[in-house]
């Protein structure tokens, strides 16, 4: 007799994984399929890219999943995953030395501050304070499908945000710096955080990313140990726990339907699954377009869909082994427990986005540099460190006639090596073996169309209700037993499971009978939270 599954999940992101947990505790059967060898998606970490490594090829700091009651309600403790606290979360040093910390202590931050500069340790703590209340308000309307009584129900209680701030969220973060801060090193640091989530310095409605630092300074960053990856794998881990299963190398060739509605999935190899729901965290043009097929949308949803923002890229990370860590002149020794910012000024960053604007790798790019191994020895031999550096900004698609190859990546790396080199010296001739992930190879390897690991861009055209688009906002499509979930639908990328737990609870509430019956007091408890 043919095995028919509650829910079955498309891709092993940890949005997906998310999903497929909260539905297999709530005593659903469910099947997840992952097309690669290894579970993780863009939270993934591999040992056998640099020998001897275990070398993340996604992301790397957690920070918001933080915010949510995924690790506690899935036990992904109880299945291995462990964090540690990076304080300083991360550290600012200056070219000409010297620097400061971010500490997740705000008073910490601001005294480092205002060493060099105290007009600004005072607008920092200000700013910090008026982001405090209304960032932890928007991060609580995250959690929840982005209906209008969702997010007025988030801050409803509440006394309206000052003007500033409103103005704030409304301009860009460029615009918001320069009119708050004097040095331009505090701009620069502030600047280059912001713009991790891919709107230019310049752009209109971008300022709210500067909230990252009031959710900072509450909530802190961790880092997994053992990789990024420990905590798919840990998700992994419950979701079998719970009688879940979990299907590696089963790439989805198709969602085929069945009276207008989904009814299952169909892998590479010709085998059937068919599940009640299905719930894709693979990007929204896979799903729909490649998937379900064009073909099979409604109305004009296939041209939507395909003119969505998805971007022309906007980072590369190159990686490396190496037998030091770096050292920057006039700073202490914890400065590389957290994220390093190598951004000269705000101007700086500027410029990298108009080369990138204009088709080209940018000439100077700005970096972020992760040195994991200093908290976690465990990711690398005896005396060995692991070295990232994410950069910005650049273009899937060039200008310049090239293409993304080993070559142009050799050549993006070194690039990077020498910014590192002007902070750290000390680095020159320390480096062992390399690994670089272009545009290019974002995409193929870990599915990030055109490279954009925030999936779409995180514009306000495409944020809260009109993610991906006002008809796909709350998780479900307009084909019957088909959802969506991950960086495609709100609240966009980073490492969160925001999308993937309401996904799944958006699922359940239209699930009847069975397992819903059974579950009900628990799914109703975890809505509310």
């Amino acid at each position: 007799m043919k095995t028919v599954y509650d829910a079955l999940i498309v891709g092993g992101g940890h949005n997906a994984l998310t999903s497929a947990g909260y539905l297999a505790k709530a005593g659903y059967k469910v099947a997840v399929f992952e097309r690669r060898h290894v579970i993780g998606g863009a939270v993934c970490t591999e040992d056998d890219i640099l020998p001897g490594y275990q070398v993340d090829v996604g992301s790397g700091v957690h920070i918001m999943i933080h915010l949510t009651p995924v690790v506690k309600d899935l036990d992904l403790e109880a299945h291995g995953l462990t964090y540690l606290e990076m304080d300083p979360i991360a550290y600012a040093p200056f070219p000409e030395g010297g620097g400061f910390g971010l500490y997740k202590d705000l008073e910490r931050t601001c005294e480092e501050i205002a060493v060099f500069s105290p007009n600004d340790a005072a607008a920092y703590r200000k700013f910090v304070k008026s982001w405090d209340e209304f960032s932890g308000k928007l991060f609580k309307a995250f959690q929840k499908p982005p209906t209008a009584w969702n997010l007025i129900s988030s801050f409803a209680g509440r006394k309206p945000p000052e003007m500033d701030l409103l103005l704030g969220v409304i301009r860009s973060y460029g615009h918001y710096l320069r009119s708050h801060f004097e040095h331009p090193h505090v701009r620069s640091a502030l600047a280059w955080l912001a713009a991790q989530s891919g709107p230019a310095p310049h752009e209109i409605g971008a300022g709210g990313f500067l909230m990252w630092h009031a959710v900072l300074h509450k909530f802190g960053a961790k880092r997994a140990v053992g990789g990024s990856g420990a905590l798919t794998k840990a998700l992994k881990r419950s979701i079998e726990h719970m009688g879940g299963e979990v299907h590696l190398n089963a790439p989805v060739q198709k969602i085929e339907l069945e009276g207008g509605a989904a009814k299952r999935v169909i892998l590479e190899d010709g085998r059937e699954f068919e599940g009640r729901v299905i719930i894709s965290g693979a990007h929204v043009q896979t799903t729909l377009l490649d998937l379900v097929g064009a073909d099979n949308l409604p109305n004009n949803l296939a041209w939507k869909t395909e003119n969505l923002r998805v971007g022309n890229g906007f980072g590369l990370i190159h990686r490396f082994s190496s037998d030091r860590l770096p050292e920057y002149a006039g700073t202490p020794d914890h400065a590389t427990n957290g994220m390093q910012l190598l951004c000269p000024s705000l101007e700086y960053l500027e410029q990298a986005f108009r080369d990138y604007d204009n088709g080209i790798p940018s000439k100077n790019p700005a970096a972020l540099a992760m040195t994991f191994t200093k908290l976690d020895p465990s990711l690398a031999p005896k005396d060995k460190h692991l070295v990232y550096l994410w950069a910005q900004y650049y273009p899937f698609e060039r200008s310049d006639g090239r293409v993304w190859d080993a070559a142009a990546e050799a050549e993006e790396g070194a690039k990077l090596e020498e910014l590192l080199y002007t902070y750290a010296p000390n680095m020159r001739g320390s480096i062992e073996g390399r690994f670089t992930q272009s545009p290019l190879d974002l995409q193929r390897r870990i599915g990030l169309k055109n490279g954009n690991v925030m999936h779409l861009e995180m514009g306000l055209d495409q944020m809260f209700s009109l993610r991906p688009l006002p008809e796909l906002s709350g998780y479900r499509t307009p084909i019957k037993n088909l959802y969506l979930c991950g960086a495609s639908t709100h609240p966009g990328g980073g490492v969160f499971a925001a999308s993937g737990r309401a996904a799944a609870l958006v699922a359940m509430s239209d699930l009847e009978g069975g397992a819903f019956g059974r579950a009900k007091t628990w799914v109703e408890q975890a809505m509310k939270k």
